[in-house]
């Protein structure tokens, strides 16, 4: 499986550089073997790795990073897993109606005498009988937070569910990965990520590689150990403690990865699961991400004619409104204050947006025209959403959190397949194909991915796959072939925008999902809302 993943609005792949001849990179599977020379993208430059200057191509070694980011715990006593499943949760109060704990899981689950690290819960108690047990949510990202889910998700119809979030491993209240300071944070952000010649391809990639570097020195074997297998380790565990045989689940985005995993795992343990906006779980790389993003500026755009925006009176010509603004900002960046709105915040700011659907369209028409007008802060203001910077400065934790798991996960072929993949994508989304560039992260990561697989979750109950026709991060066509692929997969299609669509946005939607959770009632397989 190749995960599609973007800087902060999805996933990418990984290899690990390691015994490189100069300007090659490996692939995993063919240790040694150079990646085949292709044109360069169109808009970009390819560089010989070797040529980078600052660049040293070398794998870390174990030794090399001592690092134990915040939660790194002795293993409780007894033999494997025992310790850990005799935790209690000893639940405290949070919030008005909220309540907190922690528990101990193991770094690695073949060694779980060796480390432990921490998880952070939260729970919203069930206010009604008879109880169904727990209902663990996921937020997906990876990296976002499962306990702040806890306090705004859609509860209503599911009060007889336990509503139980954490922090999967890596990530914010449980134990992190750390990698730049807020400083060098903010400087990468500012880097271009679409390179138009050498000299941005160079500091794209030097930038990218010292960030990876970071990561491993102020993080270390924690890296080795956040992939979605070792989370649904984790959910598995949770699942035990708080006592319930079966697992409920509800998750969104990539947390659907995490229920399709479980689902081939664990699938005599799997109970109710709802997969919301699906991630790609096959290895088909026919959808990217950047599609979704395309179908849905494009919906945008034909809305914004119809409403006779001032940005232009058809769907093309609102398009190349949009497109001319980043054009223009690679050249002369506009200045908020002391920051730059570069081309590349901007296209993270008007994705941000697209998360929102309709109801977000309205203020991204008004902003794109202030940005026009000279005034960039309220497009750079949503760009540092979705790059989880908060407006002190500092970054949160899934600015770091999601490329250490998304390259867990994935795996690509090196730098230059990157570049070649670049010319590709803008051949499928000619927009933001182009403007996220090409994926040098995962190429440049330093820990190797997990084994990958292709999760079919033979076994499991019968699992709800909900999807978006209008959906930018997770184009529909993932929910439909997530569904296929499970074997007791079931697909339920929301005909419209947004990522993410259970908790008001359909009646419809929230009807046949409440039924499923509640009283176990599963929908028709195609079954459509509006």
């Amino acid at each position: 499986m190749r995960i599609s993943l973007r800087w902060a609005v999805g996933f990418v792949a990984l290899l690990l550089l390691s015994a490189c001849t100069p300007g090659q990179v490996p692939s995993p599977s063919a240790p040694g073997s150079s990646t085949p020379s292709a044109a360069p993208a169109p808009t970009g430059a390819v560089i010989e790795v070797s040529l980078v200057q600052g660049l040293e191509v070398d794998r870390p070694r174990r030794s090399d990073s001592n690092a134990k980011p915040k939660g790194f715990e002795t293993a409780p006593p007894g033999e494997g897993l025992a310790g850990y499943r005799e935790q209690k949760l000893g639940w405290s109060t949070c919030g008005q109606v909220y309540k907190c704990a922690e528990i101990l899981v193991p770094l690695d689950y073949a060694n779980p005498g060796d480390q432990a690290i921490t998880l952070a819960l939260a729970k919203k108690p069930a206010t009604k009988s008879p109880k169904l047990g727990t209902l663990f949510v996921n937020p997906g990202g990876p990296g976002a937070s499962g306990r702040n889910l806890v306090t705004y998700f859609a509860s209503a119809g599911l009060e007889q569910y336990d509503i139980v979030g954490w922090d999967p491993r890596g990530t914010n209240a449980s134990t992190p990965v750390q990698c730049f300071d807020d400083e060098q944070t903010q400087a990468f952000t500012e880097l271009d990520s679409s390179p138009d010649d050498a000299a941005e391809t160079a500091a794209l990639i030097v930038g990218t590689w010292q960030f990876a570097q970071s990561c491993w020195q102020h993080s270390g074997e924690l890296l080795q150990h956040i992939s979605t297998v070792d989370t649904v380790r984790d959910l598995d565990l949770l699942r035990e403690l708080v006592g319930d045989q079966k697992l409920n689940y509800l998750g969104y985005s990539y947390g659907t990865q995490v229920g399709a995993y479980y689902a081939d795992l664990f699938p005599q343990r799997v109970g109710r699961l709802v997969l919301d906006a699906a991630v790609d779980i096959t290895d088909d790389d026919t959808v990217i991400q950047a599609m979704g993003f395309d179908l849905a500026l494009g919906n945008f755009a034909a809305w914004c004619a119809r409403q006779n925006c001032s940005l232009g009176s058809s769907k093309d010509a609102v398009l190349q409104t949009i497109t001319d603004l980043f054009d223009t900002l690679d050249a002369t960046p506009l200045q908020v204050g002391d920051r730059p709105l570069t081309q590349t915040l901007a296209a993270t700011g008007v994705a941000s947006y697209l998360y929102g659907g309709i109801p977000a369209w309205k203020v991204l028409a008004a902003d794109l025209k202030a940005a026009l007008a000279g005034d960039g802060a309220a497009l750079l203001k949503a760009s540092d959403q979705l790059n989880d910077r908060n407006d002190d400065g500092t970054f949160g934790s899934m600015f770091y959190s999601f490329p250490a798991i998304g390259c867990a996960d994935g795996y690509d072929k090196g730098v230059v397949e990157a570049e070649q993949r670049w010319t590709t994508d803008q051949q499928k989304a000619p927009i933001f194909g182009k403007y996220f560039g090409p994926g040098y992260t995962c190429p440049l990561w330093p820990v190797r991915s997990t084994i990958q697989f292709k999760p079919t979750g033979s076994g499991a109950a019968p699992i709800v796959v909900v999807g978006a026709t209008g959906d930018p991060a997770t184009p529909y066509q993932q929910a439909v072939t997530m569904a296929e692929q499970l074997e007791s997969g079931v697909l339920v299609t929301y005909e419209g925008e947004g990522h993410g669509t259970f908790g008001g946005k359909s009646e419809c939607v929230d009807r046949l999902v409440i039924a499923y959770l509640t009283k176990g009632t599963v929908p028709s397989d195609g079954v459509k809302c509006q």
